[in-house]
């Protein structure tokens, strides 16, 4: 009995010892907070879309679509990558929803925000390298 407590003890202190610390673990841990590595002082975005019911949130995909769209074609159009370029306020993406997609229903929300993710994603390969270039990336 006396030998198998010895063990017990020697075991507990070795894995105490291997263990990683408490403080490690903690550091591990996800902040909330999301501050951007570049342009760090992005306009927000609008108030019905921050407060929008769950139900439409497909209408905030489509104007962060849009929005993600003119960007791409901004920095491309202009060669330019500064904060403004990639990051305007959200005027033009906002007024372009309603105006040609406001009175959209679901379905077809979904089917444009596809169309300006693949215009997004066919001229993000352009857009990277020149923000790359201007460390904007």
């Amino acid at each position: 009995m006396m030998h198998r407590t010895i063990r017990l003890t020697w075991l507990t202190i070795v894995l105490g010892l291997t263990a990683p610390p408490l403080v490690a673990e903690r550091n591990l841990i996800p902040s909330l907070e999301s501050i951007p590595d570049v342009c760090s002082e992005r306009p927000n975005e609008p108030n019905w879309m921050e407060n929008i019911a769950l139900r439409d949130a497909y209408q905030r995909v489509l104007v962060q679509d849009i929005y993600r769209a003119q960007s791409m074609e901004r920095v491309v159009e202009t060669g330019s990558c500064d904060c403004a370029a990639r990051f305007p306020t959200w005027d033009s993406a906002e007024g372009t929803f309603r105006e040609n997609h406001a009175g959209a229903n679901r379905s077809e929300m979904l089917q444009a925000s596809d169309i300006y993710n693949r215009r997004a994603n066919e001229l993000r390969p352009q857009a990277k390298t020149i923000c790359e270039a201007a460390g904007n990336w």
